[in-house]
């Protein structure tokens, strides 16, 4: 009992201390600039105002920024399962020469920060007049070695026989792998999109360096242009284009987190 006491007041402690910034935050956006600046700490906004939220949608195009980071992301992720879901169902349901180097080779792209290919993937899409375009968002990414690890961890732990039912009646591997396979590994999928969209929602790195036309720039980017060098940052506003940055991404993990757990802990860990 004194353990598991400790344990839930450990538990406790570390979701307030992870809580505790987004809580000011938030707190912070509903804020006029006098209360942020006074001397008194108050936890909670003295009055509700919702100024911060309209000017962060008028200062800046706002609106575009989380239009470019949807646009981004689902670009980003349908093709990554185009090719991350077909990879990973022929290293575990096929079997031919090379299959065990392959995933080693996936392994060890797992190993590789994408901070080292940035420079010869921007001098790529120079020489190919590709900068400032979505597609210089999008086509970095367009593969995942973890999102062919998890896949095939997940596909390992399905039975071939239901595969080979399946090639009985008739149907192709490409129905098999989009029919069958991939319903059967949904919490695995779902997992790998909370990962994949999250990663690149949040990514400020990349957009800095392929793209400098702010109608290009996403919700990270355009978090910057509430800074100004001369007069500082403006603190509301910024904390309401934060709030309503980051509330898209925790709103769906939520909703998501069920079949996110579950492809974590079933499927995308089995070898």
């Amino acid at each position: 009992m004194i353990g598991r006491i400790f344990l839930i007041t450990a538990l406790v402690l570390g979701a307030f201390l992870m809580l505790v910034p987004f809580f000011w935050m938030l707190s912070l956006s509903f804020k006029d600039s006098a209360e942020i600046f006074s001397p008194v700490l108050n936890f909670f906004p003295a009055h509700l105002s919702l100024d911060n939220y309209i000017t962060a949608f008028t200062k800046v195009d706002l609106g575009r920024f989380l239009f470019n980071g949807v646009v981004v992301c689902a670009g980003i992720l349908v093709f990554q399962l185009l090719f991350s879901v077909p990879c990973a169902y022929a290293l575990t349901q096929r079997r031919f020469r090379g299959r065990q180097v392959i995933f080693g080779l996936v392994l060890a792209g797992l190993l590789v920060p994408f901070h080292v290919t940035a420079i010869p993937l921007f001098l790529a899409l120079a020489k190919l007049n590709l900068l400032d375009t979505y597609t210089a968002l999008i086509v970095p990414f367009v593969t995942s070695m973890f999102g062919i690890f998890l896949f095939r961890q997940a596909f390992a732990a399905l039975s071939p026989d239901l595969f080979d039912a399946a090639r009985l009646d008739g149907l192709s591997e490409t129905a098999i792998v989009w029919r069958i396979a991939l319903p059967l590994v949904l919490p695995a999928a779902t997992a790998f999109g909370i990962f994949s969209v999250v990663a690149h929602w949040n990514d400020l790195f990349w957009n800095l360096i392929v793209t400098s036309d702010p109608q290009l720039a996403t919700p990270p980017r355009g978090i910057l242009y509430f800074r100004d060098r001369e007069s500082g940052s403006d603190i509301g506003p910024l904390m309401a284009a934060t709030v309503i940055v980051i509330a898209p991404m925790i709103v769906g993990f939520l909703m998501a987190q069920r079949r996110f757990i579950q492809g974590l802990a079933t499927g995308g860990l089995k070898g």
